[in-house]
């Protein structure tokens, strides 16, 4: 796609080619500001679309790419209502960039609809393979920090995830919220993660936050514990 894609009458056309500047790691500053300014006085979802996609490409030097960043996710945010579905599909459908969505969603929506966003968000995902977990660590980290009924039963299931990173940033969100609800899945967790040394202290440090008892699985949880945790006469894991 050339140059003269950018000034061509078909709109669809303009926004791949003003998407394709935007994106260019070693090109200039001003082309890819030029290129932005473009896409933003566009405004529309397609064009709102291909501005995300900036936020996927680090360009150098590195103050530079932080300066474009924050200026593009200004402009975003100055764009309103308008600028959240767009996102929203992005988010969705990217493995990249997610905290940046999720910063800009955090100043476009109010603070229940980002909770049932990223509890959508993560159902969608599941607790499957995927190669690049950050998607998942970024939700479950944004709704850790927040309240909702709903919010520790969305977590549950990533502690079975393949990548212990998801499974630790679980237990800590879970310890967080602290609810009942997540008792059960932290012990069963934490018995079936016995050959995974930093999901264990992890869930570990859980239990000792949440006071959670360890009725029904006390005996294996003794077995496991590593070293700096008991549980008590009360049956609950201390760190000593």
């Amino acid at each position: 796609m050339g140059i003269l894609s950018i000034f061509s009458r078909d709109p669809g056309q303009r926004v791949q080619a003003l998407r394709k500047k935007i994106q260019e790691r070693y090109g200039q500053p001003e082309g890819r500001q030029q290129a932005m300014d473009k896409l933003l006085d566009m405004g529309t979802p397609e064009a709102i679309a291909a501005l995300l996609t900036r936020f996927t490409v680090n360009v150098e030097p590195s103050i530079t790419d932080a300066e474009e960043k924050e200026y593009l996710f200004k402009s975003l945010v100055d764009m309103g209502e308008k600028a959240v579905d767009p996102i929203q599909a992005f988010l969705l459908r990217s493995d990249d960039a997610a905290s940046w969505a999720l910063r800009l969603l955090d100043q476009l929506i109010a603070p229940e609809a980002l909770v049932a966003f990223c509890i959508e968000a993560l159902r969608k995902i599941g607790p499957d393979y995927t190669r690049d977990p950050e998607k998942k660590l970024v939700l479950i980290s944004t709704l850790a920090k927040r309240e909702g009924d709903a919010i520790s039963e969305a977590i549950i299931p990533f502690l079975e995830d393949p990548a212990d990173d998801v499974r630790i940033e679980a237990a800590y969100a879970l310890a967080r919220q602290a609810k009942e609800c997540a008792r059960e899945p932290l012990l069963k967790a934490f018995v079936e993660s016995s050959d995974r040394n930093r999901v264990i202290v992890a869930i570990a440090a859980a239990l000792a936050d949440t006071g959670f008892g360890v009725q029904g699985y006390r005996e294996k949880i003794e077995q496991g514990l590593p070293a700096g945790y008991s549980v008590n006469r009360e049956g609950k894991v201390i760190k000593q």
